[in-house]
């Protein structure tokens, strides 16, 4: 495969970085990833190293594998970056320093600075530590742990993330904000804004359907499989963008429709530089 060396584009120039999430094309492995957001104009990726459901493909992630030391090179000959590494699961087992080592030198070799936490256990109090003490590690790499609220996890929305995070007293810990848990829970831009703002490191976006899902199987299955893209669906992404600081925008909408990754990665980038442009604009003309 042909790597192309990355151009920033006016627009690129003008807004925050964008960068592609592996969920928007999860049949690519790392370095074709990135080739993929290469090529697509994205300014950077996420990559995951440890597998979210049983269904995916086993891939050698971990470590300096053939796998990621093409990564790496990827990277290197494209100028893209590294947003985040996925997905760290807290669960009530979880070893942070046994389980987590080997994804956090990974994340470090490749120059990611943030990782996606999952919280997956009901013990909100032991998670609180479980994502301190993964918090305190994770800043030896360089990697800042970011918990994902999901309304199938046990950190189901907003304000049960805002307490783990008030409960763990770590420095280093952020929130992630996801466009869809964001409605699916029906947060509001106030809420938002009530975050401390070092709590935010990069948001997710993608768009959704209307009505919003009654059932936590729909929930978890739009979630993974039918999301909509940027400015496609009902989600106010506009107000969402300004209610929070000018940090990173991930694009994870995996959609249904069938086109080959580098088809969609370039429609979501596309829509995702609208809607992205227009809150940053209006967000200037506020506060001019």
């Amino acid at each position: 495969m042909r790597l192309l060396r990355r151009h920033a584009t006016p627009e690129a120039v003008r807004t925050r970085p964008i960068t592609l999430a592996p969920l928007t094309v999860l049949e690519l492995g790392p370095p074709e990833l990135v080739a993929c957001a290469a090529e697509a104009g994205y300014d950077g990726v996420g990559l995951r190293l440890i597998r979210a459901t049983e269904q995916e493909p086993v891939r050698p992630t971990l470590g300096q594998t053939p796998t990621i030391r093409e990564t790496r090179r990827r990277l290197d000959a494209t100028g893209l970056f590294v947003l985040d590494v996925e997905v760290l699961r807290l669960r009530p087992d979880t070893r942070v320093r046994e389980e987590f080592g080997a994804v956090l030198e990974t994340a470090a070799y490749l120059g990611a600075g943030q990782a996606l936490v999952t919280g997956n256990d009901p013990d909100h109090s032991r998670l609180a530590d479980n994502l301190a003490e993964l918090a305190e590690f994770a800043a030896q790499f360089g990697v800042r742990a970011n918990l994902e609220p999901m309304p199938w996890t046990d950190v189901r929305d907003l304000a049960e993330a805002t307490s783990i995070l008030r409960a763990c007293h770590a420095g280093s810990v952020g929130v992630l904000v996801d466009a869809l848990h964001y409605d699916r829970t029906a947060t509001t831009p106030d809420d938002l804004q009530a975050l401390p703002a070092d709590w935010i490191n990069y948001v997710q976006i993608c768009d959704g359907l209307s009505p919003r899902p009654t059932s936590v199987d729909e929930l978890r299955f739009q979630g993974r499989n039918a999301r909509l893209l940027p400015g496609e669906g009902c989600i106010d992404l506009v107000d969402m963008l300004q209610a929070l600081p000018g940090v990173p925008v991930s694009i994870e909408a995996p959609v249904q429709w069938r086109a080959p990754a580098g088809v969609r990665a370039r429609a979501a980038l596309r829509a995702a530089r609208q809607v992205v442009g227009r809150a940053d604009a209006d967000r200037v003309t506020l506060s001019a």
